[in-house]
Formats: C-alpha cells, structure tokens, sequence
C-alpha cells in the first residue's frame, strides 16, 4: 500500500489571486481604515496618519525578518518589552551553602604551578619558534 506525501506544508495557500488569506486580511484592514480617516479627517490630516498605517499593513503582509513574518517579530518585540528581565552575573546552585560561617570566610588557596628555569627556557625558545615560523 502506497501512501501519498504532502509536499510544502509549510507553505500557505494562495486564495485571492497572489495573496494569502492572512495578506488579505492585512491589507483590507489597511484599507479599511485608511477609507476611515479620509472620511472623518480632512485630506492633511489623512495623508499624515494613512502613511504610516498603510505601511503597517504593508508590511504586516509582505515583509518577512529572518524568515520570520513581520507580525512574529512585533509580537516577539512586544513580550521582549513587557516581560520583566533578570540579568545573572553568575549562576548560583539553589540549595548550596556553605555549612560553617568560618569555611564561608577563608579564602580558597591558590595554585600556582613551579616554574624552573629549564621550563621557563624551553617555553621562551619554542615562543620564539612560533614567531619565527610565521
């Protein structure tokens, strides 16, 4: 038994003419409100506010961002500005403290690895190999 594959779901129908639904729906609601304020507003004041709201369906409809459509990134704009945001400087584990006041005090010794002077020389003469090679 053969079974058929849907190929390209990921792409949206195209329903009038070129446009998708969704683009439909962007640019008549563009329209829509641009042939509101023409007739509640005098033409200066028409001009002034259609521009940027037929620039808003416009690209509401075709412009797409890192492959993502306009809409997702003013939604993502949107929770970016309203969630609050904590800044971490270093992780802390939950639950680890220290178990004494004076272990919590003392500092953590450091290590310092030996160097002897045949290192230190074998160091400088294979840093200045390196230089050389280049």
């Amino acid at each position: 038994m053969r079974f058929q594959v849907p190929q390209f779901i990921e792409v949206e129908s195209k329903i009038f003419g070129p446009l998708t639904l969704k683009q439909f729906i962007y640019l008549a609601g563009g329209g829509g409100i641009i042939f509101l304020l023409y007739v509640a507003l005098p033409f200066f004041l028409t001009v002034l506010f259609a521009v940027p709201v037929g620039g808003l369906a416009l690209a509401l409809a075709f412009y797409k961002k890192n492959n993502q459509p306009f809409a997702k990134t003013i939604e993502n704009a949107f929770h970016y500005m309203l969630a609050s945001k904590i800044y971490v400087w270093k992780k802390r584990e939950a639950g680890k403290l220290p178990e004494k006041k004076e272990e919590a005090k003392r500092p953590l010794p450091a290590y310092t690895p030996k160097l002897t002077e045949s290192k230190l020389k074998d160091l400088a003469w294979s840093l200045d190999i390196k230089e050389k090679v280049k």
